[in-house]
């Protein structure tokens, strides 16, 4: 990676799956493994639609593929699919690969006494779990997942800590990661994956591969 595109950055923003972690063919994978039981088009369909749309949290997206299936939709059907998705993912994600060189440039970000925050849909207590797993908590100065959409989150934080616009920066892999920079006003950087080819078309985002 460039470490140009940070410069005078002294604020910096994290998805987490795709970016921290290679995590999100993990998630593609839960997601049709769950809903492969009310068939198989119905569980490509959910699987193509978490593809293009990664940063969209589970609580918005299980509701939806349900109402693609002939269940009647339920508050604890709903609780119900989500335990079993983060049955399903969350020890996977601690032991997915990491993006390369992410530690290294975390670790740099904060020797210079720079800020780091997770913005993620995955849920706050399961990623706060996560990020003890992997010895990365401390690296962060503040965790916000689901239910609070990354726009939210970007904003609370901003306005908490006063932070310049033209001082952060967002680093994403979807296109809900783009639009909350943009709704905020901050730099986007996309990291590059197999699932946001769609986004790779578009030449005025500034793109990486990983963090080497």
């Amino acid at each position: 990676m460039n470490k140009k595109l940070l410069i005078n950055k002294r604020d910096i923003f994290w998805d987490f799956d795709g970016v921290i972690k290679d995590s999100v063919e993990i998630k593609s994978n839960a997601y049709e493994e769950l809903f492969t039981k009310w068939g198989h088009e119905v569980a490509n369909r959910v699987r193509d639609h978490h593809n293009l749309h990664g940063g969209m949290s589970r609580f918005d997206k299980i509701p939806l593929y349900l109402s693609w299936t002939n269940e009647t939709v339920s508050n604890s059907l709903i609780s119900k699919l989500c335990d079993e998705f983060s049955n399903l993912v969350k020890f996977k994600v601690i032991n997915s690969p990491w993006v390369p060189g992410v530690t290294d440039l975390l670790h740099h970000i904060k020797n210079l006494g720079s800020s780091s925050y997770v913005v993620t849909a995955t849920p706050q207590d399961e990623i706060i779990e996560i990020l003890q797993e992997i010895d990365l908590l401390d690296l962060f100065k503040e965790i916000i997942g689901a239910p609070i959409k990354k726009t939210n989150a970007i904003c609370s934080i901003m306005n908490k800590y006063k932070i310049l616009s033209e001082d952060a920066v967002m680093i994403g892999d979807s296109k809900t990661d783009m639009v909350a920079a943009k709704n905020n006003n901050i730099d986007f950087i996309l990291r590059k994956t197999n699932e946001n080819y769609d986004l790779q078309n578009n030449k005025d985002i500034i793109m990486i591969d990983n963090f080497l």
